[in-house]
Order: C-alpha cells, then sequence, then structure tokens
C-alpha cells in the first residue's frame, strides 16, 4: 500500500488537549445560542444563512462519499485533498451556523402528527451526534495527518458514518424547518 507521508509530527498530549478545548469551546458557543438572540438588520434575508448550510451540508455529505472511493481505490492524496475540503466546508458551516443563531433564533417547528414525530426523530438524533462528532472528526483527521493510517482507519469506521449522516440528516432537516421561518 502505497500510503502518503505524514504531514504533521506526532504530539499526542498536545493534540488531546487541543482537540478537546476546541470541541468543548464550538460546543459551548452553540449551547448558548439557544438564549441568545441579536437583533440586527442587516438588508437581506438572515436565513440565507440556512439555505447555505444545507447547501453546505449536502456538499460535505457527497465529499464524504467522494473521498470513501477515492480511498477504496488508492487515491489517497485525493482522498486527503477531498477530506480536508470537507474539514474546512465544516468550518464555513459553523460560522454560518452561528450567525444564523445568533440572528435569527429559535424556529419552531409547525408541522403535526406523524410529520411531527419524523421531524423530531431526525432533529434529536441529528443534534446528538453533531455534538459529539467534533472530536472524533478531528481525531481522525489527526491520525492521518501524522502518519498512523491503521489508528486511522479504525476510528474511520465509526467516525465516517456518523459524520455522513449529521452531514445528510442537515439539509433534511432545514427543509423541515424551513417553512417556519419568518
Amino acid at each position: 500500500m502505497n500510503m502518503l507521508e505524514a504531514s504533521l509530527i506526532k504530539n499526542d498530549k498536545k493534540a488531546y488537549w487541543l482537540i478537546g478545548i476546541f470541541s468543548v469551546v464550538v460546543f459551548l458557543v452553540v449551547a448558548v445560542l439557544g438564549k441568545v438572540q441579536y437583533k440586527a438588520n442587516l438588508g437581506f434575508d438572515i436565513h440565507i444563512f440556512a439555505t447555505l448550510n444545507a447547501i453546505i451540508n449536502s456538499l460535505v455529505a457527497t465529499s464524504l462519499i467522494a473521498a470513501l472511493v477515492a480511498v477504496k481505490n488508492g487515491h489517497y492524496l485525493l482522498h486527503k485533498r477531498i477530506m480536508i475540503g470537507a474539514l474546512i466546508l465544516s468550518i464555513l458551516f459553523l460560522v454560518f451556523y452561528i450567525s444564523h443563531h445568533l440572528l435569527a433564533g429559535e424556529t419552531k417547528f409547525g408541522g403535526t402528527g406523524l410529520l411531527k414525530v419524523i421531524y423530531y426523530t431526525i432533529l434529536i438524533t441529528h443534534i446528538f451526534l453533531a455534538a459529539i462528532i467534533l472530536p472524533f472528526i478531528l481525531l481522525t483527521a489527526y491520525r492521518a495527518l501524522t502518519g498512523e493510517y491503521e489508528q486511522h482507519k479504525k476510528i474511520a469506521r465509526y467516525t465516517w458514518p456518523l459524520w455522513f449522516y449529521v452531514a445528510v440528516t442537515g439539509p433534511v432537516v432545514y427543509f423541515f424547518i424551513s417553512p417556519y421561518y419568518t
């Protein structure tokens, strides 16, 4: 197997601290957003951020599939580039997510019956997995960037499907909730 050379020097202690701190800070910022709203007239529909996030999540899901195909076919550099792209898209998602929730606040779902049950089932699983996946994504990337490919493969077997689920259910949640944006 012709693997790539490591891009980072291994330093697990420092990496674990950085991954932990970043993950906790992101989690806390997102959690606080549910209680804070900043009223501002930006001159455009602030729900554009939610629309962009649905698009970005779709691109992340597509990237994850493309990266999986690339690595299965032994195209490791292509896999790496696609995954770095997915990480960059995820950072952009986070900026837009924070912007949207800070400016728009919470939106209540107005559906009823079975539609409401389906929506909340998808939403709850999406939120739960989105809350816990970040450190796993970062650790998986770290293992690859330090050239620890066996460890990378072991954790990616769990990280990939969870990240994919979050990326796919994000746009699904958007399509359920977007009619209720005011």
